[in-house]
């Protein structure tokens, strides 16, 4: 299951989680805080989502940080080419399939850190309506029924398309958003079991 963390602006100190997770609440809220401080302006929107994987981070980040191949388990991407070398800066040209308003998506990766599992890009161009749309993802390890899994945040802020609310867009950027982390979660849980480690001790 994919929940929203945050309805609004994020990085407020008082953002208000609606997981159910009760004693995680405050330490999604921190990882909110610390990693996926976006500034929307007024026509923009942005939120957050989160994803509990029975994966150790360690797969789940593998197929995260492959910025030239997102197709690993993004669902809607069929073919993905990076120009020149894969470092802070590089652009991919992505092919999205068939069913969605695109068929081409031009993106920046902006940071990635390998020790914090910490991913940005920013969309530059393509033929979508999302403009200036940028994302963190970042992966945090738990302890999920004794075995190592990992918590996924993803957020994004985006320009509002004229025509469209505020409301409209989160719910369609979201809706992606969910699709890629629930095909991130099967990836990387079909990698696990391949990969099975002991239960961890209490």
């Amino acid at each position: 299951m994919v929940e929203r963390v945050v309805d609004g602006p994020l990085g407020e100190s008082d953002a208000t989680m609606t997981n159910g997770h009760g004693c995680f609440r405050l330490l999604e809220a921190e990882y909110v805080r610390r990693h996926h401080r976006h500034d929307p302006a007024d026509n923009q929107c942005s939120s957050a989502l989160i994803k509990h994987i029975k994966a150790p981070v360690h797969l789940v980040w593998s197929l995260v940080r492959s910025f030239d191949q997102p197709q690993r388990y993004k669902p809607f991407v069929s073919r993905c080419v990076v120009q020149g070398d894969m470092v802070i800066g590089s652009v991919r040209e992505v092919n999205v399939k068939s069913g969605l308003p695109a068929t081409t998506s031009t993106e920046r990766l902006e940071f990635l850190d390998d020790d914090e599992h910490i991913l940005s890009i920013k969309i530059v161009g393509g033929d979508h309506r999302l403009r200036n749309y940028s994302s963190v993802l970042t992966a945090h390890p738990e302890i999920i029924d004794g075995r190592p899994g990992t918590l996924v945040i993803e957020s994004f802020v985006v320009d509002v398309p004229d025509g469209n609310t505020k409301d409209e867009t989160c719910y369609f950027v979201e809706a992606l958003i969910k699709c890629n982390l629930k095909s991130l979660a099967d990836v990387s849980e079909r990698l696990a079991i391949q990969d099975r480690t002991d239960p961890v001790g209490c």
